[in-house]
């Protein structure tokens, strides 16, 4: 069975949805952001072991500090691209910001051929994981904010609040 669940996030943040089950998270958006309509469904709204391990993490990471885990969590309909652009998400660190002509650069390094930064930015914005797996740490090639599913005030202020400064 899925269920749902908010989060109180601090000021400056839209609240946040988790959806999932006992086991795992399997969503995580801004709430009202354009995510929204692939994720609402009839669930029950309960709180899950998944769900206070979420908490847990959000938790600290709003309260400044890396939480140095991860929760568990699943994602359905994952591509071998999409886990390669989630597994280089996964390396950026608390802090730092990569672009998504970099990721597609360490794609192709490790695959061969190459990879469009185009295609990178795709499967970001695809990412149904928000924060937890950074896709707030990616930005354009010149530092710019090219699009964020959870609204790009939610972006500007995720990176603030890791102390990173955009022009």
């Amino acid at each position: 069975m899925d269920y749902i669940c908010k989060y109180k996030t601090p000021e400056g943040f839209d609240d946040l949805v988790m959806c999932g089950d006992d086991e795992a998270l399997t969503g995580l958006w801004f709430e009202g952001s354009r995510d929204d309509w692939r994720n609402t469904r009839e669930c029950e709204r309960r709180e899950t072991p998944a769900f206070r391990d979420a908490r847990r993490w959000l938790d600290e990471y709003f309260a400044g500090h890396d939480p140095g885990f991860t929760p568990n969590y699943r994602i359905e309909g994952l591509t071998p691209f999409r886990q390669s652009v989630i597994d280089e998400m996964l390396r950026i660190p608390y802090g730092a910001t990569v672009s998504y002509g970099d990721i597609a650069k360490a794609i192709a390094k490790k695959r061969g051929g190459r990879v469009s930064a185009q295609a990178v930015g795709g499967a970001v914005g695809w990412n149904p994981i928000c924060i937890i797996i950074p896709c707030h740490r990616v930005i354009g090639a010149d530092g710019s904010l090219t699009g964020y599913g959870g609204g790009l005030g939610n972006k500007v202020s995720l990176l603030a609040h890791e102390g990173i400064w955009l022009r």
